[in-house]
């Protein structure tokens, strides 16, 4: 396990991803973070944003909407309050929870919590950019 890192992301549902892996790249609520086996000791909050995963045979992303992250030398572990791999990721639904949240944002109506919905947004838009269905500049 040379130059390997353990990667647990856990959900309040199940555990989505539980493997072995060369580096992390995740966004933190104060910047991005990359994690390398031996990494110091951290623990930060996670924004809404693709979660890289850099391994032997190429790069994976794996849609995370925010939560924790813990860092020690031989493990990472994610507690998100959610997380989809690429494959999971309904688009269909991903693209009407787009429009909705696109929708009550424009409306600016004074009975429509602005942070959540933009919340909404930024999940919908993530989950498109990791289904290949989207652009990391609609953010």
């Amino acid at each position: 396990m040379a130059n390997k890192i353990r990667l647990d992301i856990v959900t309040p549902e199940r555990i989505v991803y539980s493997e072995n892996v060369n580096m992390v790249i995740a966004r933190a609520t104060d910047g991005d973070l990359g994690i390398l086996p031996g990494h110091a000791p951290l623990v930060a909050g996670m924004d809404i944003w693709p979660l890289r995963i850099l391994n032997d045979d190429g790069e994976r992303q794996i849609s995370v909407c925010g939560g924790f992250i813990e860092v020690r030398p031989e493990k990472v572990t994610i507690l998100a309050s959610c997380a989809e791999l690429p494959e999971e990721i309904d688009v269909k639904r991903a693209e009407a929870a787009r429009t909705r949240a696109e929708g009550r944002i424009k409306s600016a109506a004074p009975d429509i919590d602005m942070t959540r919905a933009e919340a909404a947004l930024r999940r919908a838009i993530i989950r498109l950019r990791v289904a290949g269905s989207g652009n990391i500049r609609d953010i």
